[in-house]
């Protein structure tokens, strides 16, 4: 099994270490590391977001965790069979993820919520090995463009050919695998209206209609 997650003093982007050894002092008590993926790498299914939000993620060390996205994602996930336990905003909590993993196209909190386009390449290595690594893998869902972007980067598709679009699906032919799109669960994203909880759903709906038939 390959090496799908940096260690705690990764010092590949010279950005996120800085803001990384800056997090390390003020908030002591958090992880402030690169964030490991959350469930098994025999699941069919993983969930792609952007990076661990600084209070969240970076804070828990189990992505979308103590975060608003978290609390819009894990929930759905366990109302359609997803998850189990109850989710309580800590990496101890007990909850798991069923036929599911979670991970993200850069793995340390970035200052203001913003990556760089170098660092989602860089980080892509440990992408890469991760989708190598999950041999049942059928679905990607990509949470928000750069998620999308990410993920045709390190399977070396041409992004023009596959538009980002939410519950849109997109067949990667070379690797048997389908791409769903989804916006972000963000706070902005479901404050502004861009996204609502019942679209996430739909998009729930549409991964478990694609396993079904596969």
């Amino acid at each position: 099994m390959s090496f799908v997650c940096p260690g705690r003093d990764c010092p590949l982007c010279p950005r996120l270490v800085e803001y990384r050894e800056g997090n390390r002092i003020k908030f002591p008590g958090y992880y402030n590391g690169p964030v490991p993926p959350f469930g098994s790498l025999d699941a069919e299914v993983l969930i792609v977001g952007l990076a661990p939000g600084l209070n969240g993620a970076n804070q828990t060390a189990r992505p979308f965790t103590n975060d608003y996205a978290g609390d819009v994602l894990y929930p759905i996930l366990k109302e359609f069979g997803l998850a189990q336990g109850q989710y309580q905003k800590r990496r101890d909590d007990g909850f798991e993820l069923k036929n599911v993993r979670i991970t993200n196209s850069v793995r340390c909190a970035p200052p203001k919520n913003q990556v760089t386009g170098d660092e989602v390449k860089t980080c892509g290595r440990f992408l890469i090995e991760e989708l190598n690594d999950m041999k049942n893998l059928k679905v990607i869902l990509t949470l928000g463009g750069v998620a999308h972007n990410a993920v045709l980067g390190v399977l070396g598709y041409k992004k023009a050919a596959f538009k980002f679009a939410h519950n849109a699906v997109h067949r990667l032919e070379r690797h048997n695998l389908l791409m769903v799109n989804s916006y972000h669960t963000s706070r902005y994203n479901i404050n502004t209206g861009v996204l609502t909880e019942d679209m996430f759903r739909d998009v729930i709906r549409n991964i478990l209609n694609i396993l079904k038939k596969a």
